[in-house]
């Protein structure tokens, strides 16, 4: 079994900067992609930002220069850098990864989400 476990969401001022976790851990041979994903109350879930295992990143244009992803393959974690949040961020995060698991098998999986908050 694969687990993903998010962590660092909360309430934030417009402005202020925030840290994303997602740990991974389980049954995994090789981690391909790592992401993350938001989705506000009644729009679909959107693609954030995400990492190859060769480090290459991609941005929605609607973070790109204020949001940072980064992975350590060490730890098999995946980290979102957010700067100059602003009300509309407001969402629930996901972090995806598409992994090999021991058994060679190639899987999508999802943590249950981290609810981030910015005030105006």
């Amino acid at each position: 079994q694969v687990r993903l476990m998010e962590s660092g969401g909360g309430l934030v001022q417009a402005g202020g900067s925030l840290r994303l976790s997602c740990a991974v851990s389980g049954s995994i041979f090789r981690i391909n992609v790592m992401g993350w994903y938001r989705q506000a109350p009644g729009k679909q879930r959107e693609l954030v930002a995400r990492i190859s295992s060769g480090g290459s990143t991609s941005y929605a244009d609607s973070v790109k220069g204020r949001f940072t992803i980064s992975r350590d393959n060490a730890k098999n974690m995946v980290y979102l850098h957010m700067n100059s949040l602003k009300p509309e961020d407001t969402s629930i995060y996901y972090c995806n990864v598409n992994l090999l698991t021991v058994a060679r098998e190639g899987m999508d999986y999802w943590g249950k989400g981290t609810l981030v908050t910015v005030s105006s």
